[in-house]
């Protein structure tokens, strides 16, 4: 069988299991979600054992540490994929839901009511959890999912979609609910995208190259998740230790996430006093600055290390400019920049940022509030780090990924985006003129 037989044979049993899935109760999908929790614990061993393989075969290559730690499963973070399955579990069935009721002019009585979408496709590179979040979702909103993960991760990923396929099919879920692509060959995803007919949607997740190849090239609809080039902006009212331990939180939590402050803006008052403290800790932490003339000059006068270019080894402040503000780094580095107040701020977002999370740090309420209004981005904070941009936090549950675009799904989108809807009309024998 050949890659495009492959691909095609799968998408048709998925395209066969939605039919049955869109008719199951959320008893029956709950209780298949909570024997895949329980496989995965069951088989945690078996998935790190896999893992090992993929991370061996990673580091040969010579894959960056920000990567290496997306790829990373040890028995933790398998048994946090587990829990994941069991909150997603717990939250309220997506399907079902009426959102408009009305009786029409002529007796007829209107639902509209959430339906499953049919087959969800998943293209992602290199976070193996994203294939039991994937499958998780999928399973709690009634549609089939076809995975594709990257070749980075194909021993996780495979091992963990053997096994939560077996579980789901064993509690009672059809044949095909849960397929993935195993092939490391790169023409499986442009074969899956043009699927029309069989594939509803698809879904990249990863970095920018892989993004806008599936939005350029597909022929399904696809919900775009963005890269994350993330801000904080620090005003002039800012509480400076409420400033400091909010960029270090969203900078310095996990940084090869897409929740990651990328960006530290920081008003012209306030940057003589406020910005050395943090370029200190920040470079403690090992994070490389890349700042602009001012950010340099201040660094220079507080004794902290100013160099001609970035050294990991040696973490420094370095001449920043156009190509740091544009960057998602994933890695130990922050681009840095002073402003003249909120306005230049807020266009700085505006043009550099990708739609994702913004922070503000501010006392002052109407600052606060243009910001969040003028501010496009999918997620804006006021006063706290961008790292609660997370299905989870948002008390969503799993989540199959955070979309930066406007239609249909924003933000952290789990089960219940993952639904369209149907109108159900119930009539008396009524016939139209």
């Amino acid at each position: 069988m050949d890659i495009r037989d492959e691909v095609v044979l799968l998408a048709k049993r998925a395209k066969e299991a939605s039919a049955r899935l869109a008719v199951t109760t959320a008893e029956e999908r709950n209780g298949a979600l909570a024997a895949m929790a329980a496989a995965l614990r069951e088989h945690a061993s078996e998935i790190v054992e896999a893992n090992g393989g993929d991370m061996d075969a990673a580091r040969a290559a010579g894959t960056s540490e920000a990567l290496l730690d997306r790829l990373m499963l040890d028995e933790a973070r398998v048994g946090a994929m587990a829990d994941a399955l069991d909150e997603l579990r717990k939250l309220p069935d997506p399907l079902g839901v009426v959102s408009l009721e009305s009786t029409l002019y002529n007796g007829i009585r209107l639902r509209r009511v959430s339906v499953p979408l049919g087959v969800v496709a998943m293209v992602y590179e290199a976070r193996p959890n994203v294939t039991a979040d994937a499958a998780g979702v999928c399973v709690k909103s009634g549609n089939a999912c076809v995975l594709r993960g990257g070749s980075l991760a194909a021993r996780s990923n495979e091992a963990i979609a053997d096994i939560l396929a077996a579980a789901a099919v064993g509690a009672g879920l059809p044949e095909g609910s849960i397929c993935a692509i195993t092939t490391t060959d790169r023409a499986a995803t442009d074969m899956l995208m043009e699927l029309h007919g069989l594939v509803d949607v698809l879904i990249p997740r990863g970095g920018a190259g892989l993004i806008r190849h599936c939005v350029e090239h597909a022929k399904v609809p696809v919900i775009e998740t963005g890269t994350g080039n993330c801000h904080v902006y620090v005003h002039a009212s800012a509480d400076p230790a409420m400033a400091r331990d909010i960029i270090m939180n969203a900078k310095c939590r996990r940084l090869g996430v897409c929740n990651a402050a990328e960006t530290l803006l920081v008003d012209a008052v306030a940057a003589p006093s406020v910005l050395p403290p943090i370029l200190g800790e920040l470079l403690e932490a090992g994070i490389t600055v890349h700042g602009d003339e001012m950010v340099c000059a201040l660094a220079r006068q507080a004794g902290l290390p100013v160099a001609d270019g970035a050294d990991e080894a040696s973490p420094a402040v370095v001449p920043g400019g156009e190509a740091d503000w544009e960057t998602e780094y994933l890695g130990p580095h922050l681009a840095v920049r002073v402003v003249e107040g909120p306005d230049e701020a807020i266009a700085h977002v505006n043009r550099y940022g990708t739609k994702h999370s913004e922070a503000i740090v501010a006392t002052d309420e109407a600052v606060i509030d243009t910001f969040l209004a003028a501010v496009d981005a999918a997620a804006v904070y006021a006063n706290a780090s961008t790292a609660f941009t997370d299905g989870g936090q948002f008390g969503l549950g799993a989540e199959i990924g955070i979309s930066t675009q406007k239609i249909h799904a924003r933000g952290p989108f789990a089960a219940d985006a993952l639904t369209s809807y149907k109108y159900v009309l119930r009539g008396d024998g009524q016939v139209r003129a």
